[in-house]
């Protein structure tokens, strides 16, 4: 069960102090805004950030037999590898900002054995082709999502970050993108791993051919099983357990969101503990975003994934949490509010 976090008592109570603090009020802007919302997720005026955390869900994509990426599948496995190294993006930016990172093998084609890092919760060895028959079935896909319910738990902290590595993907997301929001197939596919425009039009050809396939579908869980991947339902049930402890979510790029897009058709009241890091340079992503109602904090042009959004913008947060709780009020510091006039 996930609770709204909305509470008119508390959000007034919060406002006030962030208006008594020494600035024109409204002067810092999207901080301001994160504040208000941290406080009231953990339903205190003096908010406290523990132990961030990032999880990167990694799984294996059949759609990738249809020729929708510029990249082999093995590089799903290669790049898991690569994480448990350290030699990624995102533990570059884990390791600067104090992030504990955690990889999760929710699905990769590939046996890693036992590894110190890597949480083995496999719904499988890869999705079906879903352009073919559907990705998961009903029972793998509700299994998945009790993977991540499972992940969660076992993380420590009060705020965490979700990533991805799949290779396909973005076909994956934006599929789930066009059943789940109507928005037309072309305006959800982009480049991904860097596609040129004829395997941009062959990829939202494969989407529809799909989709004529499967037929109408409206039931999230459903349409999460025909299209979706055991990374993404995995992280599904990450985000679901997340926000039922009250937690923060940093929500990265397209397919991170695209996930989140799947938990919010469950379950609505996700959306008040969801911190959308930035947009995507992937087509379609502002799109998404658009459809949630929400606003992403920073707009870089990252497409990279592997949760590199949600690592950049958590210093954003800890700031907003830092100015509600360390900045003087205009009494304490005995500084004159502004006039009348």
């Amino acid at each position: 069960m996930i609770a709204s976090t909305q509470n008119k008592s508390l959000a007034g109570k919060l406002q006030a102090a962030i208006n008594d603090k020494t600035k024109p009020i409204g002067s810092l802007g999207q901080l301001e805004a994160l504040a208000l919302q941290i406080g009231l997720i953990q339903e205190s005026v003096t908010p406290r950030l523990t132990q961030p955390a990032i999880l990167i869900f990694a799984g294996d994509h059949g759609v990738v037999a249809e020729g929708v990426s510029a990249y082999p599948q093995d590089v799903t496995w290669q790049m898991v590898e690569n994480f448990l190294a350290g030699g990624a993006a995102i533990n570059v930016f884990a390791r600067l900002h104090q992030i504990g990172l955690h990889i999760i093998d929710a699905g990769v084609n590939h046996d890693f054995g036992p590894r110190e890092g890597l949480l083995s919760m496999k719904a499988g060895n890869g999705t079906a082709n879903f352009a073919q028959q559907a990705a998961m079935t009903a029972e793998t896909c509700a299994q998945a999502i009790d993977n991540g319910r499972a992940a969660l738990r076992a993380t420590a902290g009060n705020i965490v970050g979700f990533g991805e590595m799949g290779i396909g993907n973005t076909t994956a997301a934006a599929a789930l993108m066009h059943v789940l929001t109507g928005i037309p197939v072309e305006q959800c596919v982009g480049a991904g791993t860097g596609l040129l425009p004829d395997g941009i039009a062959h990829k939202a050809e494969v989407i529809r051919r799909a989709v004529a396939l499967h037929g109408p579908q409206h039931d999230p869980a459903a349409v999460l099983a025909t299209y979706g991947g055991f990374e993404i339902a995995t992280m599904v049930g990450a985000m679901l357990e997340a926000a039922a402890q009250r937690r923060i979510l940093l929500i990265d790029g397209f397919i991170v969101t695209s996930a989140l897009l799947v938990a919010a058709r469950m379950a609505p009241a996700i959306l008040d503990y969801c911190v959308f890091a930035h947009c995507s340079d992937e087509s379609g992503h502002a799109r998404m975003l658009q459809a949630l109602g929400v606003k992403p904090v920073l707009s870089l042009g990252l497409r990279l994934g592997e949760g590199t959004g949600a690592a950049l913008v958590l210093p954003l947060v800890q700031s907003a949490v830092a100015f509600l709780n360390e900045m003087a009020t205009f009494s304490s510091a005995q500084v004159s509010e502004k006039s009348s006039v």
